[in-house]
């Protein structure tokens, strides 16, 4: 198994970010974590990274746990977060340079020529990367996620704010990624697990409250849709069927 979740809370002051949360991610997955904003997704993700430890609960990855093996976790963990912090002054290969050496990284020069290419960063690669449009730096956030070559790849909201093309080709790249490692990903827009995913885990204030095959979720969204009689559907009708349906 490579990612465990096992009774996860997490509270600040009398308020529960997550309640009682389990849910388990098998090698090879691409997995959906779907729900509105505030729902608890980036917090089981900075838990499941560790990068703040649950108030109660259990978590581990490719075996190892957060509390004890922290460290083996974090090695194990590609992460590309919401915010995507990246060092603007630096250029692109100087920055993916300095992650290599993070990670103790022997064969330096080919890994990077090798992530670059995977990411499509070629002909960006000697810029700052505070020059780089919003889907270029998309994609040396997630070039510093793989440049270590991770058993799995969390990634926050990774296609906020990209354009329709830049869309396209990012979730190309994820799909890629899928094919060799475990991945889970967190939005509120289900096109993006539709794109995406193979299956689909639905949280709501701190809450699991679904959890589907994607076929099984196509299957419940099209008998829905009949029911409206060719009636557009908000992405918030579609969420509260799936959750209270």
């Amino acid at each position: 198994m490579s990612i465990l979740i096992s009774n996860v809370s997490k509270v600040y002051g009398t308020q529960y970010a997550l309640n009682n949360v389990s849910f388990e991610v098998k090698k090879g997955e691409i997995v959906g974590f779907l729900g509105p904003n505030g729902a608890g997704k980036s917090t089981m993700m900075k838990i499941i990274t560790c990068f703040i430890p649950p108030t109660e609960g259990d978590v581990s990855v490719c075996g190892f746990d957060i509390w004890n093996d922290s460290i083996e976790v974090r090695k194990r963990i590609g992460y590309l977060s919401e915010s995507n912090p990246l060092y603007h002054d630096m250029y692109v290969r100087e920055f993916l340079e300095f992650i290599a050496d993070i990670y103790h990284i022997n064969n330096k020069k080919q890994r990077i020529e090798e992530i670059i290419e995977m990411t499509r960063l070629e002909i960006e690669q000697h810029k700052r990367i505070g020059a780089l449009s919003r889907g270029y730096k998309q994609r040396v956030g997630l070039a510093q996620a793989l440049i270590h070559d991770p058993e799995v790849l969390i990634l926050d909201e990774p296609t906020t704010g990209l354009d329709p093309n830049q869309l396209v080709e990012f979730r190309e790249l994820i799909r890629q990624c899928g094919k060799q490692k475990t991945v889970l990903l967190s939005t509120h827009i289900m096109q993006e697990v539709e794109a995406m995913c193979n299956r689909v885990i639905i949280i709501n204030n701190g809450i699991i409250v679904a959890d589907n095959s994607m076929q099984d979720l196509k299957e419940k969204v099209t008998s829905f849709r009949k029911t409206k009689q060719g009636h557009e559907l908000s992405m918030e009708e579609v969420f509260h069927f799936l959750t209270k349906g």
